[in-house]
């Protein structure tokens, strides 16, 4: 079968990895439709770097409204599509935004089936145009991918009655995460607690920062990161006096995040709950897991469901249960390495491009046998 994938996803070279895996699933031919570079809401450009290429075609699209990710569309995309002559689009955005609208009617006029990924996994009612396009989409592709338990929720609460799909279509390549060494650091030794991420408020760094507050000397924290939130987040550490324990890093490249990640003693999510967001999957969980860093993750949105019992949860907004946990990781070398290993067996069983691949052929064979 002929498969295309629309997506911005994959200018990062880690993301190609799934489709290398992709491509290697029986009777797939597989091409990437992809824009140059993406703007992303860290105010970061973000080009196409084509790292990991084999096995499939790339068509690079200009896209007008870049960073808009609403309201983003493909230039020549109708042309593209006649070109290719796909037995499937798999369109990776949401079913309300502008591209998938477009895509899945030049799809339609093709008579080609589309399957559309969702994510959002708050029951949300959008104004026009948005309603319009997510009633359209509904109507007319022939499958959702819903990334999180949410999600299927709410295309299901929307009225959406087509097939649908859950995981998480985001993975990691064990290759790329090799895990740290197993022993937790000593008792009395420095403690290293990471975030990586968007410094945006929904991430809930400052929880972070007042945890650092409640805890001993020995525990520092480094963010890795750049968004709007970073120069009010650097004034409350100083606030807080704990300025002196945390080390900032606005940027890592994907390929040196994985030692960069190894040298942290637990990886923390604090993201909260917003009238209008929660946290969607939080791959970077999957990510420290797989490199044996314990994780901690607020219980909001998607991440108990991607932690499960590999790591500690604490209630959403709260800076002093999120310090204990912390202390838990500190104190107790067993815990620590118990859920070390939890972690690492859990991405190698549930993350990995290898088995995300094989659930996306699974999907495409059952659509175009309907």
């Amino acid at each position: 079968m002929r498969v295309v994938i629309l997506s911005k996803t994959f200018v990062a070279p880690p993301a190609q990895r799934l489709l290398e895996w992709l491509a290697r699933q029986p009777g797939i031919d597989l091409t990437l439709v992809t824009p140059p570079c993406w703007r992303g809401d860290d105010g970061g450009l973000h080009p196409y770097q084509p790292t990991y290429t084999a096995g499939y075609r790339v068509v690079v699209l200009p896209i007008a409204r870049n960073g808009r990710y609403h309201l983003y569309t493909y230039r020549r995309l109708a042309a593209a599509l006649d070109d290719l002559q796909p037995d499937l689009l798999h369109i990776d955005e949401e079913p309300y935004n502008l591209a998938t609208a477009q895509a899945v009617r030049l799809a339609c006029q093709r008579g080609i089936p589309a399957v559309v990924v969702a994510w959002q996994n708050l029951m949300r009612c959008y104004p026009p145009p948005f309603a319009w396009l997510e009633r359209y989409v509904y109507r007319h592709t022939a499958a959702i991918i819903a990334g999180n338990a949410g999600a299927a929720d709410v295309v299901r609460d929307k009225g959406y009655r087509g097939p649908r799909h859950t995981f998480a279509v985001h993975g990691i390549d064990p290759a790329d995460w090799p895990s740290r060494l197993p022993d937790p650091p000593a008792p009395d030794a420095s403690f290293t607690v990471g975030y990586i991420g968007r410094l945006v408020p929904e991430k809930g760094v400052d929880l972070l920062l007042h945890a650092l507050a409640r805890l001993p000397e020995r525990v520092r924290l480094v963010v890795i990161g750049r968004g709007p939130a970073a120069g009010a987040l650097r004034a409350l550490a100083t606030d807080l006096d704990v300025a002196p324990r945390v080390t900032w890093q606005a940027y890592v490249p994907p390929l040196a995040l994985p030692p960069a990640m190894r040298a942290l003693d637990a990886l923390a999510l604090p993201s909260r709950t917003r009238p209008g967001w929660a946290e969607q999957f939080g791959r970077v969980l999957a990510e420290a897991m797989a490199s044996g860093v314990p994780v901690i993750g607020a219980a909001t949105g998607a991440i108990p469901d991607v932690i499960g019992d590999a790591g500690l949860l604490f209630p959403d907004n709260d800076a002093t249960a999120l310090a204990g946990c912390i202390a838990a990781l500190a104190d107790d070398p067993a815990r620590w390495r118990d859920l070390a290993r939890r972690g690492r067996s859990r991405a190698l069983t549930e993350f990995t491009h290898a088995r995300i691949a094989a659930r996306l052929a699974d999907v495409y064979v059952k659509m175009l046998a309907r």
